[in-house]
């Protein structure tokens, strides 16, 4: 009832907001160019209906396919989010818009997204200090404060059951966890408290902009002003606690970026703006990847024995009170195939929008300034020319060949490439080691429908599973 009642809200809402912007912008694009091939759809509302309702109806892959197929295999034209649009499709696509940021092309987000984090912009040096601050050498300090929250997270939510909602559980799971590694905040009550807001972000940041009472936009920015109060607050508590020797530089995330250099400069909103920003990329994606991982897991017992065995393998090699390592997780590589295998099928984006910085040519066709550019994992995800039987699930595609290049983008690229990709992959990891070790799964609903939208891929009745602990 809950999708229905998004989906219903969501289809009125584009409608409303395009006769609104029919009303009062018209195309500005030059007949006399050579456009690329394509259709702007429907007279007002273009083809987001289109593009939304083949997500909801779980093969978002058909708008971009039937389009790539009809007009061109390499970008076709429409009307998205109320704007011109191209569609750069396959490896070359992909290259080019992840290659040209900030020379051709700059990344776009919706006005949305301002109006509910007034300080998301990323300039040079933001960006530098947060992939710094992701890397791998940083990142592995957090491999056994992971494995902790893990535990403590089976132990509350799993243990006892024998039938649990696995999309629920996934996203208490990744909030608990972005809790502790970025604010070093593990209480109940505080977790809770922001927990309820943060579920009200995401549906805003990519809702249509109406801002009345009642609207997603609406709820997002008031849930947005309370989250940033509180985090505020932390902010302003942590540089106290810094200067006087209370807190380490390295104890998380967020010392980390008040000790950074640049870091130091920042404003406590924007560094609340910042770390919000984060945290909602990785809640939210990693709760949906591991939901699907659980998913495919009850699904086929066949992958859920090699993963089993992979970790019963690391489970016998440590003492039964010692904690995950990095060297452990760089063990787990048929288990991270699996997570690959799942990113590719259900990537936790279906594609990100760019901006036209200049007027351009593409493979023979002007591109305007100002139009809106979109890549879309589908052009190539999906596509029997790089993934042999696409809709297969097998790990193995990824045990020796490489994807070729482009080809495989669940964490986007270029500049705008996933910063928080390695703190994903642990995270992931650590949650299967458990996962497994500790229960047998099997699926209530063996064919429930799995639903796209904008936000992120979910399963129709959020996942139930049956669970049943291993035997000692």
């Amino acid at each position: 009832m809950d999708i229905l009642y998004a989906s219903l809200s969501s289809l009125f809402v584009v409608v409303v907001s395009c006769l609104v912007r029919f009303a009062f912008f018209q195309s500005k694009s030059d007949v006399n160019v050579k456009l690329p091939p394509g259709g702007r759809g429907w007279p007002v509302i273009g083809e987001t209906i289109e593009f939304v309702t083949a997500g909801w109806k779980g093969h978002p892959e058909k708008f971009i396919v039937d389009r790539m197929t009809k007009f061109s295999r390499h970008v076709f034209r429409t009307s998205l989010m109320l704007e011109d649009a191209a569609v750069f499709c396959g490896p070359e696509g992909n290259k080019f818009l992840f290659s040209n940021e900030n020379n051709l092309v700059k990344y776009w987000l919706p006005a949305t997204v301002t109006k509910i984090l007034p300080s998301t912009y990323l300039n040079v040096e933001k960006v530098k200090m947060i992939r710094y601050h992701f890397k791998p050498e940083v990142l592995r300090q957090y491999v056994s404060v992971m494995d902790m929250v893990v535990q403590k997270h089976f132990e509350t939510g799993w243990e006892g059951k024998v039938q649990i909602l696995a999309h629920k559980l996934t996203k208490n799971f990744t909030f608990q966890v972005a809790c502790k590694i970025f604010f070093s905040i593990d209480e109940p009550e505080w977790v809770n408290n922001l927990s309820v807001p943060f579920e009200r972000l995401a549906p805003g940041l990519f809702s249509i902009p109406i801002n009345l009472p009642g609207t997603p936009l609406r709820r997002a920015i008031n849930a947005g002003k309370f989250i940033r109060k509180e985090l505020t607050t932390l902010v302003k508590q942590r540089k106290i606690d810094l200067a006087d020797g209370k807190a380490s530089p390295t104890q998380d995330i967020l010392s980390l970026v008040l000790c950074d250099e640049y870091g130091k400069f920042m404003a406590e909103s924007e560094v609340a703006d910042l770390i919000m920003g984060l945290m909602i990329g990785g809640y939210d994606s990693t709760s949906s990847t591991c939901t699907f991982i659980v998913n495919y897991l009850a699904e086929l017992p066949e992958i859920y024995e090699e993963v089993y065995k992979e970790q019963m393998e690391i489970t016998k090699s440590k003492a039964s009170t010692e904690l995950l390592n990095w060297e452990d997780v760089s063990k787990m590589k048929y288990s991270w195939n699996v997570a690959c295998e799942v990113l590719r099928l259900v990537p936790p984006t279906q594609g990100t929008f760019r901006e036209a910085i200049s007027d351009f040519t593409y493979n023979g066709y002007s591109i305007p300034k100002g139009w809106k550019l979109y890549w879309s994992t589908n052009s190539t995800h999906k596509n029997p020319e790089f993934f042999h039987e696409p809709q297969k699930f097998d790990p193995t595609r990824f045990n020796n060949n490489v994807p070729a290049p482009y080809t495989y983008v669940p964490f986007g690229g270029g500049s705008h490439l996933c910063p928080g990709k390695e703190f994903a992959r642990i995270e992931i990891l650590v949650f299967m080691h458990h996962l497994v070790r500790k229960f047998k799964l099997k699926k209530v609903i063996p064919n429930e429908q799995i639903v796209f939208d904008l936000i992120q891929p979910k399963l129709a009745k959020g996942l139930p599973i049956h669970i049943c602990p291993h035997k000692p």
